[in-house]
């Protein structure tokens, strides 16, 4: 993550002659690779990659979780720490659902990729590469936030038991239940960072499966805005017929590409937005009951703020992704089509119907990635922290 973190700042935007929409996703998919989640093959094969995927998953994922919750029986009576124990094994859980569904789709996105570097998906003037470079600058921006946010969150949690010097009781950073005596040593020692470990790999696995979605919603809508510039200089061009045409078949690849993006997150923005509310109210509750301004606070500042970041992201890319949509049908009208042909001005209509609905980017069509879903989730979430309050009050 940390190297994620600083090529955000040093990776350029593609040239437009030489323009590749993977290069600026080359940080993202190189740490894919890393969290077991990117094979060099189009699939997963019986290799020491392989091996390699379903050990990490196994020993830091499924683990992990399972000692977390299982912790929960012998905690029952204890509130405070039973909502400390939930709030991470909530972040397990997604991981489980986000690395599975990334390692059942990744023929799918692989295949993506090859997609959009098409000459059709690329920038063809100055103005079209200026509107990709602004959409690439802000999700990188998106992208080293939320880098910051989880870097830091793992940091905190690491070190807090050792500047709070609740390491001399064997302390964890985090509470979970072992098959053996944490209390001793060396076995306090190897837990300590087990678990440390493994949150880092739950965030790398979750950070990037997250931002390379962010990503691809970003091309969707970066599509969009070329397409809209097309559409409205195609007076321009000599044949405006066969122009015309290249922008309905390059609509039809949009409308590809959101449908097999959306089929591949589905279930992890479902999954993810109904356990997000939970975990950001949680640690609201969590600020409340520990010492402020302490290396435990600031860990849980910092882990809700990048769980503010991660839905923030979704649902802002998606928003971008209906933005631009809406703004197709109006590119359509803005071109000199007085002087075309009758069959012209016929498919022009049809096409400007057409295009009357927005894009719009889903979860199993039960609510949609905008900005009014982001702001939805805050106000639950603020009503989970309220009930927790007020029973932890009585």
């Amino acid at each position: 993550m940390v190297t994620a973190y600083f090529a955000y700042f040093h990776c350029r935007v593609p040239k437009m002659e030489k323009f590749d929409w993977i290069a600026p996703m080359g940080t993202n998919l190189f740490m894919l690779k890393v969290a077991g989640m990117w094979p060099l093959g189009g699939t997963y094969t019986a290799n020491v990659y392989a091996f390699y995927t379903a050990t990490c998953i196994l020993l830091f994922i499924y683990c992990h979780n399972f000692f977390q919750t299982f912790n929960i029986f012998f905690i029952l009576d204890d509130m405070t720490a039973v909502t400390a124990t939930i709030f991470v094994a909530l972040t397990d859980l997604i991981a489980i659902i986000k690395t599975h569904s990334m390692m059942a789709n990744v023929t799918t996105l692989k295949q993506i990729f090859v997609d959009i570097n098409v000459d059709m998906f690329k920038p063809r003037n100055e103005q079209q590469k200026v509107l990709v470079e602004r959409r690439i600058r802000l999700w990188k921006t998106v992208y080293g936030l939320f880098c910051f946010m989880a870097f830091f969150t793992i940091l905190f949690w690491g070190i807090y038991p050792i500047l709070d010097r609740s390491v001399k009781e064997y302390r964890l950073p985090f509470l979970a239940w072992y098959p053996y005596d944490t209390k001793v040593s060396p076995y306090y020692e190897v837990t300590y960072v087990y678990q440390i470990a493994s949150v880092a790999f739950i965030a790398l696995a979750n950070l990037h499966i997250d931002t390379l979605t962010a990503a691809l919603m970003m091309v969707i809508s970066s599509q969009c805005d070329i397409l809209c510039d097309e559409l409205a200089s195609l007076h321009l061009k000599e044949d405006v017929g066969g122009g015309f045409m290249d922008c309905i078949t390059h609509h039809r690849e949009i409308l590809k590409l959101a449908a097999t993006l959306n089929q591949f997150f589905n279930i992890i923005v479902f999954t993810q937005f109904f356990t997000s509310a939970i975990s950001i109210g949680l640690t609201m509750f969590q600020l409340t009951v520990v010492a402020p301004l302490s290396t435990e606070f600031y860990s849980l500042l910092f882990y809700g703020s990048a769980i503010v970041v991660q839905i923030f992201m979704y649902c802002w890319f998606g928003n971008e992704v209906e933005v631009t949509s809406q703004n197709i049908p109006y590119a359509a009208c803005a071109f000199d089509w007085t002087d075309v042909s009758l069959e012209l001005k016929k498919n022009l209509i049809f096409f400007i119907a057409r295009t009357q609905r927005p894009l719009r980017m889903s979860a199993f069509n039960l609510f949609y990635l905008t900005l009014d879903t982001f702001t939805r989730i805050l106000r639950t979430s603020w009503s989970y922290f309220a009930v927790l309050h007020q029973i932890n009050r009585k």
